[in-house]
């Protein structure tokens, strides 16, 4: 009734296991039938003990079969209408991998980061540093809120470099924006239930607070930053904001405008997320203080990343709660374990402690520039009057509005890519309404400064309206 196959890489008990189980499933062994024992089994397939044992005892296990003191085993009744409709023995074939991104030759997406910057032997110091020093606490599970140390190093870091005023017990470790405005959204949707985003302004937010069920609100942005007339007309509870470097358009928040939005939220019981997303890429001038800075005790939610100057792939990131969310914070994860690896949470701040980031922020800061400089030198030189620059001299990315015939957005991006070009669509920054002009987003953190040259000299000639 059964069949071994002693040239097969699939061990003796999983083919006699699989063949009973399958007789099992289709009815051809009838509930309650009585097996043979292991040792005529044995005998009759000319294997071993150990071997017929093995299957029955999975078997048995799974529920295929049941025993019975000193009679053996039998076929428990199963609902054969509720079982797989294939169970055969042979190896399913392996799933394809799914095809690889298209590899473009000029990549200007505004989240790419030089290729080549990440500190690794300085990390795997870090990382060897911390395996030795805390190998114990790796089997233990890390606090809600994230590494201690960690936590730390980054109210240090905030508080010199960008006036943030909190201490440790207010920070939560997170695994990125994503992972942090989710917990936002929990934490104020019991008395919240709309946020009002910039528009222009990053997709990200819009989607978890939808996913939330949250009502999005979008409301337009100038070179002050958010409309605050059109924000308090909009009665939003919530406001999701950029001050330091507006994403997309680079504008900063005068500090005016940051007084009357601090104001709006402390008069009305409303909230306030400040991202500053790229703080550290300030190319001209000193850098812009924090938002939370102005009014440490005040309806702000700070958020930061490390994803823009070290690595997006190491999914690290931080909030700043204020004290009144904290307590309710605390409450609701008080049973959570922190998301992030302990281990990388350690090796952050070994690699903060040692005065490796901010080494590395300043290295990136001259290397980035350099690279926002080459692109602007291209614009100027293959565009000349044809073209605007908006949001230069920070960040990652400048915005090129084009200023004589052309295309469109969507004609431009097809061509592009037929030349090897990768362009992120202005338009998905836009929750509502299309931009007044052909804006193009461009991103120069994954390009050499001769890259840079050569797809905006590609990007001139496939823009104009006849090519």
């Amino acid at each position: 009734m059964f069949i071994l196959d002693q040239n097969d890489q699939e061990p003796l008990y999983k083919q006699l296991y699989k063949q009973i189980r399958a007789h099992v499933l289709s009815g051809k062994i009838p509930a309650h039938s009585k097996l043979p024992s292991v040792r005529d089994l044995a005998a009759e397939l000319s294997t071993s003990r150990n071997t017929v044992d093995g299957a029955y005892q999975e078997l048995y296990a799974e529920g295929y079969i049941y025993s019975k003191e000193r009679s053996g085993y039998f076929v428990s009744a199963l609902d054969q209408n509720a079982a797989p409709l294939s169970l055969n023995n042979e190896p399913r074939k392996p799933s394809r991998a799914p095809k690889p991104s298209p590899n473009f030759t000029y990549d200007f997406h505004p989240a790419r980061l030089d290729p080549a910057s990440f500190p690794v032997a300085q990390w795997r110091t870090c990382f060897l540093e911390c395996l030795r020093e805390s190998s114990r606490e790796f089997s233990q599970y890390g606090d809600p809120q994230g590494d201690w140390g960690l936590r730390s190093n980054i109210q240090q870091y905030l508080e010199r470099s960008r006036g943030v005023i909190c201490e440790p017990d207010q920070i939560v470790i997170c695994a990125g924006l994503q992972h942090s405005l989710d917990f936002v959204a929990h934490l104020l949707k019991e008395n919240h239930s709309t946020v009002a985003v910039e528009n222009p302004g990053y997709r990200l937010p819009r989607a978890v607070f939808q996913n939330n069920s949250f009502t999005i609100v979008p409301v337009s942005v100038g070179s002050g930053g958010i409309d605050l007339e059109a924000l308090r007309a909009s009665e939003s509870t919530i406001a999701y904001v950029t001050p330091s470097h507006q994403l997309p358009m680079g504008h900063v928040m005068p500090v005016a405008n940051r007084l009357n939005l601090i104001d709006w939220a402390e008069s009305g019981g409303n909230l306030i997320i400040e991202d500053d997303y790229d703080s550290e890429l300030r190319y001209h001038g000193k850098p812009i203080p924090s938002l939370q800075g102005l009014r440490p005790d005040g309806n702000i939610i700070y958020t930061g990343t490390f994803s823009k100057i070290l690595s997006p792939a190491l999914r690290l990131s931080y909030m700043v709660l204020p004290r009144s969310l904290l307590v309710r914070f605390q409450a609701l994860y008080h049973d959570y374990f922190s998301t992030v690896s302990l281990l990388e949470q350690k090796t952050m701040a070994k690699f903060m402690e040692l005065g490796y980031w901010e080494r590395h922020v300043r290295r990136m800061r001259i290397s980035y520039q350099k690279k926002h400089d080459a692109m602007l030198k291209a614009i100027k030189h293959y565009f000349g009057t044809r073209a605007i620059v908006v949001g230069q001299g920070a960040g990652l990315h400048v915005v090129m509005q084009l200023q004589d015939e052309n295309p469109g957005e969507t004609e431009i991006i097809c061509r592009a890519a037929e030349h090897g070009i990768n362009l992120f669509p202005f338009s998905a920054t836009c929750a509502v309404g299309a931009p007044a002009a052909t804006s193009l987003l461009l991103g120069f953190g994954g390009l050499s400064a001769a890259e840079i040259e050569q797809g905006i000299e590609i990007l001139s000639r496939i823009s104009s309206k006849m090519r």
